[in-house]
């Protein structure tokens, strides 16, 4: 399993040889500095950790800040860790472009998805809501009802489904088909959509 970061840019079309439009997702992605390389005998584990985007130094803390120094690397927005193929030889400071994908393969994209603030239960959960429009009852329409039982067991229950925080959970979506890449641009174009907001960050995972 190997990867890069990117930026999702937003959504557009493209027709593909037999004329039909394919919805896409358009993702700059890389180029990705190598900014660690973890290995088995001091790690535990073989990985590359990855950074896109830039960042002021005044915005990172300082043992991060150091790390970059140390390798004589600029600051990046985001770190990810994406575990490579044993026997792959990598050193720090090099380059992971898009050109890592190819035309029709299946990927995954891992990305934060919309944060919807606080909402209710029949938009969090998909309730019905409880009462009628009638008869004194129309501050209830969009209300959870009961939450619990009353003497026994005089608790509400962990877990229950009530209104809250929405969005803004890690989401993966597997399977998405690499309609076309750009090794110019450092544009990747992904068919339907992923999850997050525009100018999010997304991780491309080659499964």
């Amino acid at each position: 399993m190997s990867g890069i970061i990117g930026k999702k840019l937003g959504m557009s079309s493209v027709f593909d040889a037999q004329g039909d439009l394919i919805p896409v997702t358009v993702i700059q992605a890389g180029p990705c500095k190598i900014v660690a390389v973890r290995k088995k005998d001091k790690d535990g584990y073989e990985a590359l950790q990855l950074g896109f985007g830039d960042r002021k130094e005044k915005n990172i803390s300082k043992p991060v800040l150091g790390q970059f120094k140390k390798n004589e690397l600029k600051p990046t927005h985001v770190l990810r860790e994406f575990r490579f193929p044993a026997g792959t030889e990598f050193k720090i400071g090099d380059e992971l472009k898009v050109d890592l994908f190819k035309e029709g393969e299946k990927i995954k994209v891992r990305s934060k998805s919309k944060g919807k603030g606080f909402q209710g239960v029949m938009k969090r959960h998909g309730f019905g809501g409880v009462g009628g429009t009638t008869h004194g009852q129309s501050d209830r329409l969009r209300a959870p009802g009961s939450i619990g039982a009353s003497s026994y067991p005089s608790r509400v229950f962990k877990g229950t489904r009530m209104a809250g925080r929405k969005g803004y959970g890690n989401v993966t979506v597997s399977n998405l088909s690499v309609i076309k890449v750009l090794p110019e641009q450092n544009l990747i174009l992904v068919k339907g959509a992923v999850p997050g907001a525009i100018n999010s960050y997304v991780e491309l995972i080659k499964p």
